[in-house]
């Protein structure tokens, strides 16, 4: 049977899980609280997003060219995720910590809710930058 490993698939996972537990003990050490949420949400610092798509992207160029066609896919891609994650992402977190106030005023709204809306989804551009360059580093060592 043929081995299947694939560094352009498992080098990004791997990346994207050591960020998410990088997160989980951050978040342990500062609040001395576990948040198993944390391990599989989006926010916070790095973005693991930009990690991964970064990651893949100088994998791709440090294999096939930086002038390739391939390469050129992987960086609109990344640029399409980060964009993504530090703007709309980030206005609709914006967005749901302001439902949420309204909603938990009594004297603002009658409306009744079954759970909060998730305000940690997008990433500030520091947390982009930062994703984006532990990616990068990655992708160019491995």
């Amino acid at each position: 049977m043929e081995e299947v490993f694939n560094k352009f698939l498992y080098v990004p996972i791997i990346v994207w899980a050591c960020i998410q537990v990088f997160k989980v003990l951050t978040e342990l050490i500062m609040t001395k609280k576990f948040n198993f949420k944390r391990l599989m949400g989006a926010g916070g610092m790095p973005s693991s997003h930009s990690a991964v798509v970064t990651c893949l992207a100088s994998m791709i160029g440090r294999e096939y060219g930086f002038g390739s066609g391939i390469f050129a896919m992987a960086c609109v891609f990344a640029v399409i995720v980060m964009y993504d994650a530090a703007g709309v992402r980030r206005a609709a977190g914006k967005q749901a910590t302001l439902l949420n106030k309204i909603i938990a005023s009594p004297n603002l709204s009658s409306v009744e809710f079954q759970e909060k809306l998730v305000e940690v989804l997008g990433h500030t551009p520091l947390q982009v930058f930062v994703g984006a360059v532990v990616g990068i580093v990655v992708g160019l060592l491995v």
